[in-house]
């Protein structure tokens, strides 16, 4: 529900620094509106022209009808407005806003008008006990007409990212090696020993032919590789839990029940 707060003041720096006021208070200025001070302005500015002057008065006589259901506080408001008062207005979103809109505007310098200063054009008020007017709009509903009120949940809940790891990879590399061996040869040597004596029957028997070998031997390098495995090389998981806790805003419907008076 709306309400439209209003205040009335004698001069423009008046309205200028309860505008201020209002913004320095936490209200937003898409809120607070000077604009029948502009169609006041416009309408001086036009005062040679008969047929503007009845344009504008039409404008702000629109402009507060559409505030009061009473046509004649309408038609009050509306002279005292092309008679050089400012207005601010100020769109308050409850009633406890509209209360503190109306002592700001009160509190510097919104006029407590009495209808007959209105419509004599003077300036008369009392500062102690001025107050802004307030005025609610209200959309009639009819029957079974309802409100929803609305509410969000904070939901939270988990997924699986990843956020690292390790890969293992094996590739063969060469690399050169040595290692030192003695090696034994053998070499037949052929000696020759002379000798000058006489034969013995031994030597007898071994007078024929025949044949006396050696051989000669050497050691060689037998090279061979045996595979060994040397390490090991794994991979596992460490799992850690850690509690984080989630702050965010969520929003909600707040229907307030004002009761209405009987209308007079």
């Amino acid at each position: 529900m709306t309400h439209t707060v209003i205040g009335l003041f004698n001069t423009t720096d008046q309205a200028k620094t309860a505008y201020q006021q209002l913004l320095n208070n936490g209200f937003v200025g898409t809120d607070i509106d000077m604009s029948a001070r502009t169609m006041a302005a416009a309408n001086s500015a036009n005062n040679n022209n008969s047929n503007a002057n009845q344009d504008t008065g039409d404008k702000i006589g629109n402009f507060f009808s559409s505030l009061f259901d009473d046509k004649n506080e309408a038609h009050h408001y509306s002279n005292a407005v092309q008679n050089g008062k400012s207005l601010v207005t100020v769109q308050a979103k409850s009633e406890t806003e509209a209360d503190k809109a109306a002592r700001l505007l009160d509190q510097y310098g919104a006029l407590d008008i009495d209808q007959n200063e209105i419509n004599d054009g003077q300036n008369k008020h009392n500062n102690t006990n001025a107050t802004a007017n307030t005025n609610t709009k209200n959309t009639n509903a009819n029957a079974g007409d309802s409100v929803k009120v609305m509410e969000e949940k904070l939901q939270v809940g988990k997924r699986v990212e990843q956020t690292g790891g390790a890969r293992l990879r094996s590739r063969i590399v060469q690399r050169p090696v040595e290692a030192k061996l003695r090696l034994r040869e053998e070499h037949v040597n052929v000696e020759r020993t002379p000798v000058d004596r006489k034969a013995t029957d031994a030597d007898l028997k071994n007078f024929k032919e025949g044949t006396v070998t050696m051989k000669e031997h050497a050691e060689v390098p037998v090279v061979s590789k045996e595979a060994r495995v040397v390490e090991e090389v794994s991979l596992n998981k460490e799992v850690n839990q850690t509690d984080k806790t989630i702050r965010d805003t969520v929003r909600k419907t707040e229907v307030e029940v004002e009761k209405l008076g009987a209308q007079k």
